[in-house]
Order: structure tokens, then sequence, then C-alpha cells
């Protein structure tokens, strides 16, 4: 499996003076493996500690931050001699030893010559909880389930993925067909990896769905050891409430759908831990469409997405038939999945943060807007063919940006105002 994340560890390796790497991400999505194939690819050992169940090696930390007494004991743990030059080292579910995680701050003063990466399924709950982030001692790396491109190469259409960062549309749309074809296979399956596997090794839509449903039992399993039983229900409350909120025409997160008289300050915690635990995303409102987006953002209006759209599928109960009725998969649930997809190709696949735009009082909103360079960006995402642009236009009139962006099925082409690009080539934003 190709995972894009590959050559950014290269280059994170071949940096003169690199600090240990922290990769965040949600369970599953396949940190272990990458770590592990990192090091097997490009080192000639790998120095693997797993601090779950590894009460041995936490004590190894908590005693004091002596590098050299942690290597030697490194070194009896893994059973060779761990080498600056030759050696990857991989700390694994760190968030179960907080020690460790704050040694990092003295290998990259003491004993920096050492290659170390890290990770742990909850440690962005780990942080917010309290323990000591190391800050800039360290390098961050965010793990997401595969994007679309990845799901491409995952099925063995390496030219059809390649085609894509071309960004020669005369070549692209003449392959819509397939893009379209592997793009409905991808908002069924998903991009997490196990899920991706299935389907690969069994051409078995259901065993695909099989292994989503055991991924979300397994995440309510964390909720379940990892909070308090106060704030479980509401962590569920919101899990649940997530697919309802995106089948809404306003997917805007209303605290009302979840229960009846329900709060914001009810709920704070449970969105927080979710976001924090990599489960959610949380995409702001911004009001005014000026650059930086960031300064406009209103903290109390958003929209929440899934980690991923295969899971949000499964939470739906999404069936299978969307996958052979022609565009039905799109425009399921008043298009909330393409709106999902698009979501989690602008965070994993472009370099850019999404918002969307809204007012109190505006008959039009935005479904994403985003900042290049010194220009708000508005994109307007539809799931058909047969289209209407109305509130991207309202948006143009009223702002006059210097690009408007429509994501649909519809082949690539300009306008005098407006730029369609294919649901496919999100990347190429």
């Amino acid at each position: 499996m190709q995972r894009f994340a590959m050559q950014k560890l290269v280059e994170w390796k071949n940096k003169k003076n690199k600090k240990p790497l922290v990769i965040m991400g949600a369970r599953q999505v396949g940190k272990t493996w990458l770590m592990k194939e990192f090091g097997k690819q490009y080192y000639d050992k790998v120095a693997y500690i797993s601090f779950y169940n590894n009460a041995r090696m936490r004590r190894v930390f908590e005693q004091d931050y002596d590098i050299k007494r942690i290597i030697s004991a490194i070194n009896i743990e893994v059973g060779f001699t761990v080498s600056a030059d030759n050696t990857l080292i991989i700390f694994d579910e760190i968030q179960n030893a907080p020690k460790a995680f704050e040694s990092l701050k003295y290998f990259n003063e003491d004993a920096p010559e050492y290659n170390i990466i890290v990770a742990g399924s909850l440690l962005g709950v780990a942080l917010h909880e309290g323990v000591s982030y190391p800050v800039g001692k360290v390098t961050t790396l965010n793990l997401y389930p595969l994007n679309f491109r990845e799901f491409l190469y995952a099925v063995g259409e390496n030219v059809l993925a390649d085609a894509l960062k071309t960004k020669d549309y005369n070549l692209i749309d003449s392959f819509s067909e397939k893009y379209i074809y592997h793009l409905k296979n991808y908002m069924y399956v998903g991009g997490m990896p196990e899920a991706v596997n299935c389907f690969l090794n069994n051409s078995d839509y259901y065993a695909a769905r099989d292994v989503q449903k055991e991924i979300i039992l397994q995440y309510r399993g964390d909720f379940g050891k990892h909070i308090s039983s106060i704030e479980l229900p509401r962590i569920n409350m919101v899990w649940d409430s997530v697919p309802m909120q995106l089948a809404k025409e306003n997917k805007k997160f209303f605290f009302g759908q979840i229960k009846k008289g329900a709060r914001s300050s009810e709920f704070e915690k449970a969105i927080q831990w979710l976001i924090d635990s990599g489960l959610i995303y949380r995409v702001h409102k911004v009001n005014i469409p000026h650059v930086p987006l960031s300064a406009y953002k209103e903290l109390s209006f958003f929209k929440l997405f899934f980690l991923d759209i295969g899971l949000l599928g499964a939470m739906s109960e999404l069936d299978l038939h969307s996958i052979i009725e022609g565009s039905r998969l799109f425009i399921e649930f008043k298009g909330a999945f393409t709106e999902q997809y698009v979501l989690q190709q602008i965070v994993s696949d472009t370099e850019y943060s999404p918002y969307y735009y809204g007012t109190e009082s505006a008959t039009f909103e935005q479904d994403f807007l985003i900042q290049k360079g010194m220009n708000a960006v508005p994109i307007e995402v539809k799931a058909e063919t047969n289209i209407h642009s109305q509130s991207l236009k309202a948006f143009y009139n009223k702002f006059h940006p210097e690009q408007s962006i429509r994501l649909s099925l519809l082949n690539y082409q300009e306008q005098d105002w407006m730029v369609n690009i294919p649901l496919y080539a999100v990347c190429n934003l």
C-alpha cells in the first residue's frame, strides 16, 4: 500500500538537524504499519517499543532522562545494539507513557543523532489532558485515512493517480468514467487501511463493510475505556448525531438535535475529546471572507465531519445498491457523502485549512472556504451533473473573489467567473 506520508518520512530522515518525529492520527489509520515499513525500507535495524501493557519500559523513563541509560534499556528490550546511524527507534502507543513522550525533549537536546519516531492512538487526547508537549523539540506529522489518490494506487490504478497531478484535463477528463467508477467505490469502502485491504483481497463490499463496523465498535470501546462515566453518554450522543447533522440541508451543528434543550456547554468536552482523538473534524464558519480566514472564524458555529467517508456510510447504513445505481451514491443524504468526501480530500491531500461561509442573515452559504495566498476562495460542492450554482454566483456577485470553484461530476471547465473542477480532482485545488 502506498502512503504519501512515506515521502515525508524520507524527507525527515534526510534532514541534517532533525528532531524526533511525532505521528498524530486516529486509531486504525495505519500509523504502526507506516513506521515499521519506513524502518524496514530505509534502515538496517528497527528498535520497536510499544508501551501498551509494557510497565517495564514505562518505568525506564519514569526514573530520569539519562539518555545513555535509556538507550541501554532499549538495547536489552529489543535484543540488539541500537546504533545512531542505522537504527530507527519507534515508540508506539506512547500516550501510555507520558514520561517517554517528555523524554523527546532530552533526545533532541542531548542525543540528536538518534532517529526516533513516536505515535499513539489517543496521543491527542493525552496532550489535551496535561501530558507535557516538548514544544520546539519535535516535528509533527498528521496521518489520515487513505485519500482518493492513495486509494487509486491501492487498487492498481497508478496511471490514473499519476495523471491527476499533471492537471492536464484533456487527458484526465478523457478517463472520467473510470475515475467516477473508482470514486464510487472509494465513497463506499473509504480509506481505512484494513477496509481497503479487505476490499482488494476479496473484491467484496460486504466484507469491507464488516471491517468498518468492527472499527466503529473498537472506537466505542475506546470511549468506555478512556472516558468518565459522566462524559461517556455525551460522547456517544455527539458521535451518533454526526450523520444526522450532515443529512440536513443546513449542515451547521445544532446542539438541540443531540437532545431536546441541549446546550453547547454540556457537550463542549465531548466534541473536543472526539476531535483530539482524531475521530471527527470541525470546520468553523467565517462570517467575513477576508484573509487571514483564521482571524474571522466564529468559534460557536461549525460543522462536524467523520474522519472517514466509509465509516460515515457504515454509521448511516448506506445501501450497497447505491454503488450500482448511477449517481445515487452522490445524492444520498442531500449530498452529505459528497461534502464529507471533499472535506476529507482537502484535509489529507491539499495544503489548505477548510472553513465555510455564512452569516446570520444570509440566504446563501458556501460549503467551503479556503485561503490561497491572500485570497479567500469559495468552494461549492455539487453531487450531480445537472447543476445550478446560485449560491456560488451570489457569493461572487457580493464579494468578487479572484477565483470561485465548483466541484461536481462535470468535466473541467473555465467560465468568466468560476472554474468547475471534477470531484475526483480535489487534490488540484
